[in-house]
């Protein structure tokens, strides 16, 4: 019988809760380091709500990957008796001959996915509280919803405890140094010595991993709350919402039916800088953008936010993340630059970075987000 394998979790966040918990599982020693602890709002995993939905939009290769996703959360929640996710459906909208309305309908057919293709006068008679334009149509996933991102890394991470798992909380690894046989975790208590590690450290990579070969554009997101003014927000049907173009965002209507939580992609967003300094005063000008989205396609909302949270997250250039051994370095195996679509991939990613830890390689198809594969390019 081969011995167990002693592996740290470095950041117990997203991705790192999920790895903890798929490792621990299986029956390694794993030890996880946290400059807070899990289930803080100070990175990425914040604002009550993410989406899950099954249609990508940005790569159709992303569908088994999200499949894997889609039983884990099924089996994290059962371990943890608590509702993580639950599916409302998600809206993707846009124009017609919009790219990545196109790759939707690719994925829904490849994939053989449950939804809906609404034409303008079905979207508009169906959900109101959108302002539809000429030329627009919507893919309705029904197989979708959100996501509540502080209680799943809680809850990943306590139940990786449960398993065996130890983490320290408020403990920032200062360096991490791969060796003849194994990896070296120094934190300001000392150095611990293991297999294997998995860096799963968000918008703190590029201060962690100095000399990583690809970059990681970290990028301060702002989140705002908007009240219904009008009935149209309250009916039966309340999915979460994208919408393609000319301005892409996104949003979530809160669990509790008080707002509607409102998001902007990754080109409004600015660099976050020193992610141990976040600017999380929101200026009033900031919100322009958020004012124009409501008053052209959501004007049933109160043009004024009652919350705003700022977060941050990493992007490559290309927006597939980074997963994989760091190069000439198989020990340490690295998930970062998720690019704002990683949540909801989350319990695969943890699943696949434990495949890597204790196996060497993942039976998933990753491919196209492998770090080998990179290197090799």
């Amino acid at each position: 019988m081969s011995a167990t394998k002693r592996v740290a979790v470095v950041g117990v966040g997203t991705m790192g809760s999920q790895a903890a918990w798929r490792l621990a599982a299986r029956g390694a020693e794993v030890v996880g380091y946290d400059r807070f602890a899990p289930g803080h709002d100070r990175s990425a995993a914040g604002g009550d709500t993410r989406i899950f939905r099954s249609a990508h939009f940005e790569d159709s290769r992303y569908v088994p990957l999200l499949k894997h996703a889609d039983t884990l959360w099924e089996e994290l929640q059962r371990e943890t008796g608590r509702e993580l996710r639950r599916l409302t459906g998600c809206l993707l909208m846009g124009p017609t001959e919009h790219q990545q309305m196109a790759t939707v309908l690719e994925s829904i057919a490849e994939h053989g996915l449950d939804h809906e293709v609404l034409d303008t006068e079905a979207l508009a008679k169906r959900f109101p509280q959108f302002r539809i334009e000429d030329g627009d149509a919507a893919v309705l996933d029904r197989h979708a919803g959100f996501i509540r991102p502080e209680l799943t890394v809680l809850s990943a991470a306590r139940r990786a405890e449960e398993l065996g798992a130890r983490i320290h909380r408020y403990t920032p690894v200062r360096e991490i140094v791969p060796v003849a046989n194994g990896v070296e975790i120094r934190t300001d208590t000392g150095t611990e010595h293991f297999d294997t590690a998995v860096v799963t450290v968000g918008p703190w990579v590029n201060d962690l991993l100095p000399d990583l070969p690809w970059e990681v554009d970290i990028r301060r997101l702002i989140n705002a709350w908007y009240v219904p003014t009008a009935d149209d927000w309250s009916g039966q049907e309340r999915p979460a919402f994208i919408r393609t173009a000319p301005t892409h965002c996104y949003g979530l209507p809160s669990p509790d039916g008080v707002s509607v939580k409102l998001g902007l992609s990754r080109a409004l967003h600015r660099p976050a800088g020193d992610p141990n300094r976040l600017e999380r005063t929101v200026e009033p000008g900031e919100l322009d953008i958020f004012t124009e989205l409501l008053s052209r396609y959501m004007p049933g909302l109160h043009p004024d936010p009652i919350r705003l949270s700022v977060y941050m997250e990493g992007y490559t250039e290309s927006s597939r993340p980074l997963v994989g051994p760091l190069p000439g370095h198989g020990n340490v195996v690295l998930l970062a630059g998720f690019s704002g679509h990683g949540f909801k991939l989350s319990p695969a990613m943890g699943d696949i970075a434990a495949d890597l830890a204790l196996d060497g390689a993942s039976p998933r198809p990753i491919d196209f987000i492998s770090t080998l594969d990179r290197a090799e390019a």
